[in-house]
């Protein structure tokens, strides 16, 4: 069975009301942030900076009690591997937002505009490449031979570059208004960071609803984030779709920010059922305020074929049983389709190694509303899929789909986001590894669906490789995705915020994809296309965040601790911790 519709299959950002659903509450809340809608542009960067660090200091106090609630809601053992995995992933990345961006405001103060930790350097056809990772010396010792980059939109000049950075500081009037910000229902930390961004890098104060799926954190993002609350610069509501409606029309909303699917996004803007549809078809929208969003993804993870040690496969065959584990599977930037070459000797190694390193971690609570209905139209159409582990109560198995016919370019695989713990394998025909590799540009830009992320992973002989090597470098330029890894998973260009986390930029309202506008983006830089991150081929100790690290729980709660104040003392205990996964 086949498919021709294309998008992402994952629940939209509203649902059903609770009950006692007030308007007047909601108007409340929002005539309240927008009368400071002034008094947030007058601020200055040092009070703003100090502000950050108040938050910082609030939300190590409410991290404990913020992740017992998300492993209650979850089915996680908050002191096992996977509670270490929802405190930084829930936490963690959101403290480490709230730094950089303190670190670039006090930069503002000083000398106008963030400074670049690393050089700016131009790729082959002209595009400015500005390195962001590592941002300090602490940076380069935690994550040893990565990097991360932010690439410029085509035509920029290093002049324009610096010129342009954080117009919201250069003009604060400019760019003030009230931002509402449809949170996400999966990952804990999402509505925070966007708050973080709108507030600190776009000048907006911000109104928060949350997703009914995970509303039971506001008290929770509330005590994390009462320095800006009690400033009227936040107000943090709930509701499911009726008050987001309601909020969307809101005269005194400026512009919208969703997390969701793109079905979300074009029931904000063009309404719903037939109606909605025609709108759609004439790009006649409902709402016409400015609105940003991510919108999920089929991403895609290409493996360039090389010759691989038995540990090269053990170490990516668990790389890649991650990127589906972590969270259940429930995130936008969860692997959708391993992309390899069918003349790969080791292909079937390398899969074999993959439902072995599942089969080694436990299934999760499929807590996501609708998992089990999205996977089951996976399975009908793919009734060859491999369940891989424990189904019993509320979990679902790690499933994969292999050997899915590329030609069959409708296929469900590579046009709906399951949005649970599956995903597909698909080969490619090519003369050579190096005619593989372009082949996987073109069928990641022109037959999967969305734009968000992508990784490709490589043998450094292949890097080496006086063919293949400059063409993955091609590919990694040519790749129309918002956040690239190359031998990392891309969920490392959300986490750093350093770099920039969003769609490939340019898609039109009536055909969004996987959205408009990015967050994270430390320095605030104007015109960027994407984000790559890169890092070494396997990693030695493992990554605390792989799902296979033993004392990751550990390392975790020591890097948490870390990140909210750098210090050499936190440094050696932290590195211990590490060297035990």
């Amino acid at each position: 069975m086949t498919i021709t519709t294309r998008g992402a299959a994952a629940p939209t950002s509203a649902g059903a009301d609770r009950e006692g659903f007030s308007s007047d509450a909601l108007d409340e809340a929002v005539e309240r942030v927008a009368g400071r809608v002034d008094a947030w542009a007058a601020t200055t960067p040092t009070e703003r900076a100090r502000l950050l660090g108040e938050v910082i200091d609030s939300t190590v106090a409410a991290a404990d009690a913020w992740l017992a609630a998300a492993c209650r809601a979850k089915g996680l053992d908050p002191k096992a591997v996977d509670g270490g995995e929802e405190l930084f992933s829930g936490i963690g990345t959101f403290l480490r937002m709230a730094r950089t961006f303190k670190v670039s405001i006090e930069d503002i103060a000083r000398v106008g505009r963030p400074e670049f930790p690393g050089p700016v350097r131009e790729s082959k056809d002209g595009r400015l490449v500005v390195q962001v990772f590592p941002a300090d010396t602490f940076d380069k010792i935690l994550y040893a031979k990565t990097t991360g980059e932010v690439w410029i939109e085509p035509g920029i000049t290093r002049a324009e570059l610096e010129s342009s950075q954080a117009p919201a500081y250069k003009d604060p009037e400019a760019w003030k208004g009230l931002s509402l910000v449809l949170g996400a229902g999966n990952v804990a930390s999402l509505g925070p960071r966007d708050v973080l961004t709108k507030l600190f890098v776009e000048g907006k104060v911000v109104v928060l609803k949350a997703n009914p799926v995970n509303d039971y954190l506001v008290p929770h993002w509330t005590a994390a984030m009462k320095p800006l609350i009690d400033a009227g610069y936040l107000a943090i509501v709930e509701g499911g779709a009726e008050a987001g409606k309601h909020l969307c029309g809101h005269e005194l909303v400026d512009e919208i920010h969703v997390t969701g699917s793109d079905k979300t996004h074009d029931a904000i803007v063009f309404g719903v059922g037939a109606e909605g549809a025609e709108r759609k078809a004439a790009v006649d929208p409902l709402i016409t305020k400015p609105v940003t969003c991510e919108l999920g993804n089929v991403s895609p993870v290409v493996i360039v074929p090389g010759d691989w040690s038995d540990k090269d496969i053990a170490y990516q065959a668990e790389h890649v049983a991650t990127m589906l584990a972590n969270n259940a599977g429930f995130n936008c930037l969860t692997p959708r389709v391993i992309i390899t070459w069918k003349g790969w000797t080791q292909r079937d190694a390398f899969l074999a190694a993959l439902r072995g390193a599942l089969a080694g971690i436990p299934t999760r609570n499929a807590y996501y509303p609708g998992a089990d209905d999205r996977r089951r139209s996976f399975i009908e159409a793919h009734p060859d899929a491999v369940e891989i582990g424990d189904a019993a109560g509320d979990h679902l198995p790690w499933t994969i789909i292999p050997g899915v016919d590329s030609s069959v370019v409708d296929d469900i695989c590579f046009n709906v986001e399951a949005f649970c713990s599956l995903m597909a394998e698909t080969s490619l025909e090519a003369a050579s590894p190096a005619e593989y590799v372009d082949a996987a540009v073109a069928f990641c830009n022109d037959v999967v669906w969305g734009t968000l992320s992508c990784t490709v992973i490589a043998h450094p002989d292949q890097l080496a490789d006086p063919v293949v090597g400059p063409r993955i470098e091609a590919a990694i330029a040519d790749l129309r995705y918002g956040g690239i890894g190359l031998n990392l998973w891309h969920a490392l260009v959300f986490a750093l915020s350093t770099t920039t986390w969003g769609a490939y930029p340019g898609h039109p309202i009536e055909d969004i994809q996987s959205g408009a506008g990015v967050v994270g983006n430390a320095y605030m830089l104007e015109h960027t296309q994407k984000s790559v991150v890169r890092g070494p081929f396997r990693s030695n100790p493992k990554p605390p965040w792989f799902a296979t690290a033993k004392n990751s729980r550990a390392t975790m709660s020591k890097l948490l601790a870390f990140e909210a104040k750098p210090s050499w003392t936190k440094l050696p205990g932290l590195l211990a911790a590490a060297i035990r996964n």
